[in-house]
Parts: structure tokens; sequence; C-alpha cells
């Protein structure tokens, strides 16, 4: 299963909290399981076959394929200011 790191989860939450709904999640898919590009957005909801990933108060929502191929990864991320 895809494991966040502290940095992760800290953004993930900071994004997801700007949304209304109080069980968003960001959403990450992948169009092509043979390829390594994924999207991310933030969603209110996981689809019915996502993977929930929860991880202290982040909530991510692995749509089947991004499963698959972030299964044993570690998510980590850094802000910077624009």
């Amino acid at each position: 299963m895809l494991t966040l790191t502290e940095n992760a989860s800290t953004i993930v939450k900071t994004l997801t909290d700007q949304a209304p709904q109080d069980d968003a999640g960001l959403r990450i898919s992948s169009s092509n399981p043979q390829n390594t590009a994924f999207a991310a957005a933030v969603t209110p909801e996981p689809e019915p076959a996502d993977q929930v990933v929860e991880s202290d108060g982040a909530r991510l929502f692995l749509e089947p394929g991004a499963a698959v191929a972030l299964d044993d990864k570690v998510l980590d991320a850094t802000s910077r200011a624009l």
C-alpha cells in the first residue's frame, strides 16, 4: 500500500481542508497503467472502486490503476511559495 511521509500528509491535509466537504481527499488517477504519469485533484469523496489511504488525517483516493502502480511506493512532498 502507498505510504505518506509526514510532509506529504501535511500538504494533502492542507489541500483538502480547503474543500467544503468533510470527507474530501486527494484523488490520484492514471489513464494508462503502463505509464507513470498521474493526475491529482481534490475530490469530495472516493469513487466506488478507489482504494482509500489515510495517514495522519490525510485522505488519498487511488483509482485502481494508480493503486497498483503505487502499491509499494512512498509519497513525499514539499511546498514552495510562488
